[in-house]
């Protein structure tokens, strides 16, 4: 479960806050068929990047175990949830890490098989940078997983009845997130369609550095 150490205070990423609860269960009431969608198997191990309130983290520790899921956020609030909800469900693979997921590679114990990042992409400043983390947190042909907002005005996308979701000047279609994921040493693979405002893209490391 947790390791115990408290929250690194980083600058948030660009237009990114978390949801509460109500808000992401609208968004998301499947998290297990999405991340089934995107290629996650039974013994897959995942880092979960700003997993937030495990929503994400915890049907995902649920699919790969007994691999283990690593949710990785910098709010040791939103960490203490996590924790408290595999506690309650019996989930013992769930491994609960505080830190700047900049720095992601320095804060696993270990090389995953996937990299998660949901709904928080299109935040991020400089992002092939974030993605070379990435990379070196893979295992030779691991994926990585980009779950991210539709190129669509803000106004058209509403949940729970108002306009969520970054402004126009931050979301990426799909070509544009591949245009600054691949320089990392990362190959395309596939691309799932998310509705009703989302789509993901799994890139796999591609050679080892």
């Amino acid at each position: 479960m947790s390791d115990g150490r408290v929250s690194v205070p980083v600058d948030r990423f660009q237009n990114t806050r978390q949801p509460d609860r109500d808000w992401w269960r609208e968004l998301w009431p499947d998290p297990a068929a999405v991340l089934c969608d995107l290629g996650l198997e039974a013994g897959d191990s995942l880092a979960d990047v700003c997993c937030g309130d495990g929503h994400f983290a915890i049907p995902a520790a649920r699919i790969v175990a007994p691999a283990p899921v690593y949710a990785i956020d910098a709010d040791g609030t939103m960490l203490d949830e996590v924790d408290a909800r595999a506690v309650e469900l019996g989930l013992e693979n769930v491994v609960t890490v505080s830190g700047d997921a900049r720095a992601l590679s320095s804060l696993l114990p270990e090389r995953v098989d996937a990299v998660l990042i949901a709904n928080t992409f299109h935040g991020v400043e400089a992002p092939t940078a974030f993605a070379e983390q990435v990379f070196r947190s893979l295992r030779p042909g691991g994926r990585f997983l980009v779950v991210n907002w539709q190129d669509r005005p803000a106004t058209e996308t509403t949940v729970l009845g108002e306009p969520r979701g970054p402004p126009a000047e931050l979301r990426m279609a799909p070509d544009e997130t591949r245009s600054v994921v691949a320089p990392a040493g990362f190959e395309p693979s596939d691309e799932v369609d998310l509705p009703p405002y989302h789509y993901g893209l799994v890139f796999r490391r591609s050679h080892d550095r």
